[in-house]
């Protein structure tokens, strides 16, 4: 179940075809992943992963001890120091070193250095890097005493074993053309609103904003306590609700129809196999046209169950359903094999991309599934799905695999590569049929909170498309470009234009001082080119394209700051802003919206709070206003905001979706006009000479419970 308010915040802030074949990019079935001939052999398949997840631990090598019971709170520790270096002597910074069995880890600086605390005892000490062959040492630390142990590594060998068109948009999208399941979209002359599990519509009209109507976003007769619903899309005169229902036993997919005059009704609600998809950056929803595509992670079962059981499978609801019910979207012949073999310690997944087509009664979807570590990070190109799955980190040591899953239907194709994305704003696919990554030694996928954690040495990995085949394939050591480190925090990064640009930051945490911080900016199409390290007086908690150049976004513990990154053959800093007294009222990418009115001009709106609050505040707290920033280009300067009125807050009687983890506060951009989303709030600014003021709102706060049960 997801896990509850308190729990969560704790635990965070603890440390095909033939013709299909031939689509352009599309590779030959002799250099695809395998699938699986027929139920019996996926059948055995899973049994082999049981049976070896059930067998004895090797023994282990006389040069990797065993882990000796651990001490008593307060003992005596050791130390272990040292320096990384490559053949070459060169220092190597961003390695990762642990010691096995303990805590302890630590990450080498500029010169190649590193030191770390151990407790007493035999230990086995491993320093790991993207591109790199991992060491493994034996050490013996005493307490109180300091151990001196350095490390070679050397280059990893290569295996060589083989925005919708023309529809205006209101959502901050990654890619134009690829819509994002949201928490406000348009129709018309009507806003579509999803908020604490109801849906809304409001008339833009031109002298009032009037709310028109509101329906529960689940099913008559479906109990909402287990359920969450997340995002929402619309299509035509379709409203699409994407949710999670845990007593469903899946993802939960829910159509409404909406007419002209906004008035909104039920269709149908699905259920579709899958555990829990919840990310706090990425979105499980995309829309390409009519088609809904959903990513879905499922851990595989290894109880002996039948396949039938746990296959991608579509039930639509009704009071009454059965989980016999359940339709299969996807034979034993579209899942895949894993592109690497899986060890006994791996949590094994089944990866599934589901493409929905919404015109037609009954929605009809079909699902393509690969087999693979349950670790991953999702993004998706107008083209494809790309799945980057991170095996269990054995002494921070992980193997990865990344799946490139066609939207045309062809078979999918994989590359053996090292470390984790951050998360989907590390990855574009380029024009010149290239994919670009931004990853990171440590880390382990960007389901739930993950994408806030993560350690170690950063690089860009650049590969062509082509490069993709059968999984056996690794993109060697001169794939990976290395970066300077992004420094302690949440790291945020994005790509905008030719560049690249990353830094780190508070995230979910309280905002404090900043200290050495910075923006990098790669240009990743360039390795020859060097990275420009732009230091700032703030940390980077948000970064935006804004036009041709960037955004950078930063609170300290009193003021929240806005610094311009003219993005030139050399970047430079440009124009700053200072809110005084202010935080981030959203850390959701779709928070932030930029219109551009010219090449170096524009307005942008952010949600803001009172300052020092914590990112994950936000779950609780609305956002106090949306400020408007005008950009041209030489300075950023401030328009003003359209303010929250909480005090006339009225009880919802919310009792589904209570939580608002995918924010609630949007600013809006919509046929010359300005709108500002703040909760149950809908307010519209114009402008008044350089400044905005308010000229019209609506509350559409729920006068009733959202449901009886």
């Amino acid at each position: 179940m997801r896990p509850s308010l308190v729990l969560a915040l704790a635990a965070l802030l603890a440390t095909g075809t033939t013709a299909a074949a031939q689509h352009r990019g599309a590779a030959a079935p002799g250099n695809t992943l395998r699938p699986f001939r027929s139920t019996a052999e996926l059948r055995g398949f899973v049994a082999e992963l049981a049976s070896a997840r059930s067998r004895p631990a090797p023994p282990v090598a006389p040069n990797v001890p065993s882990c000796s019971p651990p001490s008593a709170p307060g003992a005596a520790r050791g130390t272990i120091a040292g320096r990384v270096t490559g053949e070459d002597g060169k220092p190597l910074s961003g390695v990762q070193v642990r010691v096995a069995c303990d805590a302890a880890a630590a990450v080498t600086n500029a010169e190649g250095r590193y030191i770390l605390s151990s407790a007493p005892g035999t230990r086995s000490v491993t320093a790991s890097a993207i591109g790199r062959t991992t060491r493994q040492v034996a050490v013996t630390v005493n307490a109180g005493q300091a151990v001196a142990l350095d490390f070679v590594l050397a280059p990893a060998a290569v295996a060589l074993q083989g925005v919708v068109a023309g529809i205006e948009t209101v959502t901050n999208t990654q890619h134009d053309g690829v819509d994002e399941g949201g928490i406000v979209k348009t129709h018309g002359d009507h806003l579509v609103i999803l908020r604490r599990g109801r849906l809304f519509t409001v008339r833009l009209g031109s002298s009032k904003l009037r709310p028109v109507s509101s329906v529960d976003a689940f099913g008559p007769g479906i109990d909402p306590e287990d359920g969450w619903y997340d995002e929402m899309l619309v299509s035509e005169d379709q409203v699409v609700v994407i949710g999670y229902n845990y007593d469903g036993g899946g993802t939960e997919i829910g159509l409404f129809g909406i007419n002209a005059a906004g008035r909104l009704r039920h269709r149908a609600t699905y259920h579709l196999r899958s555990d829990d998809y919840y990310s706090s950056r990425n979105y499980a929803s995309r829309l390409l046209g009519d088609k809904l595509i959903i990513y879905t992670p499922l851990d595989l079962p290894l109880d002996g169950s039948d396949p039938a059981g746990w296959l991608p499978a579509l039930r639509r609801w009704h009071p009454g359903a059965r989980e016999g019910e359940f339709t299969p979207i996807a034979s034993s012949t579209r899942v895949f094999r894993p592109a690497r073999p899986l060890g006994a310690g791996d949590h094994a997944a089944l990866h599934t991309v589901t493409t929905c087509r919404l015109r037609g009664t009954p929605m009809s979807c079909e699902a393509t599934a690969v087999i693979g570590p349950s670790g991953s990070v999702f993004y998706v190109s107008p083209g494809a799905v790309y799945v980057w799955t991170t095996a269990w980190q054995r002494n921070g040591a992980g193997e990865a695999v990344l799946y490139r899953m066609p939207l045309d239907g062809s078979r999918p194709t994989a590359l053996g590569v090292s470390g984790s994305p951050i998360d989907q704003f590390s990855f574009l696919e380029s024009d010149d049929r290239h994919l670009n990554v931004l990853v990171r030694s440590g880390g382990g996928g960007a389901r739930m909170w993950a994408a806030e954690r993560g350690t170690g040495e950063l690089s860009l990995l650049r590969v062509p498309v082509a490069g993709f085949g059968d999984g056996r394939q690794d993109a060697g050591p001169s794939r990976y470009r290395p970066l300077p480190g992004a420094g302690p925090g949440a790291v945020q990064n994005r790509f905008v234009g030719s560049y690249l640009l990353y830094g780190a930051g508070s995230g979910w945490g309280h905002p404090g001082p900043a200290r050495d911080a910075a923006v990098h900016v790669v240009p990743w199409a360039r390795p020859r080119t060097p990275v420009r390290r732009l230091a700032l007086p703030h940390a980077v908690d948000r970064i935006e394209a804004m036009g041709g150049d960037a955004l950078v976004v930063g609170a300290d513990a009193h003021d929240l700051h806005f610094t311009a990154v003219h993005l030139a053959a050399i970047p430079v800093l440009g124009a700053r802003y200072t809110r005084r007294g202010a935080s981030q009222g959203e850390t959701r990418s779709h928070g932030f919206f930029y219109r551009a009115d010219g090449p170096a001009a524009g307005v942008l709106g952010l949600p803001v709070r009172h300052a020092g609050k914590a990112g994950y505040e936000q779950l609780e707290e609305g956002s106090a206003s949306i400020v408007f920033l005008a950009n041209d280009g030489a300075a950023l300067r401030e328009l003003g905001e359209l303010a929250a009125q909480p005090e006339r807050a009225a009880e919802d009687g919310c009792v589904a979706s209570c939580v608002d983890w995918y924010g609630n506060a949007r600013p809006l951009f919509l046929r010359g006009r300005i709108f500002a989303l703040m909760g149950y709030e809908l307010v519209e600014g114009a402008m008044d000479g350089n400044r905005i003021r308010e000229v019209r709102r609506t509350d559409f706060t729920p006068r009733r419970a959202t449901s009886s049960r």
